[in-house]
């Protein structure tokens, strides 16, 4: 456990707590002054799966917030089956591709 002391509030904090860990910003903010100051500004990525055939899908997206990461994870895995890529809302969710690795079809006997 590391304690230190933030430099907009003075307020003591661990700075290995999992609260600050999640909201980020710099070493010396307390988690409560990077949520009301903005001050992370760190791209939240995250990685997306589906299937078809012996391989998985990956797509690799960018999010603006933790928030909105967060909200896309949940409705993707909410959705029904497969290849329900943009179904759900989640077009409605501001977020940007950045890689995709696509498997070729189910090709048995091929």
């Amino acid at each position: 456990m590391k304690i230190i002391t933030c430099r907009h509030c003075e307020d003591e904090f661990n700075r290995y707590c999992s609260r600050k860990r999640r909201v980020g910003g710099y070493i010396d903010e307390c988690p409560d002054c990077v949520e009301e100051l903005g001050t992370e500004t760190a791209v939240r990525y995250r990685g997306v799966i589906t299937g078809d055939g012996k391989q998985a899908s990956v797509t690799l997206l960018k999010f603006e917030s933790e928030d909105d990461a967060q909200e896309y994870c949940k409705r993707y895995n909410n959705n029904s089956g497969w290849q329900n890529n943009y179904s759900g809302g989640l077009n409605d969710i501001k977020h940007k591709k950045i890689g995709e690795n696509i498997s070729g079809g189910n090709r048995k006997g091929r």
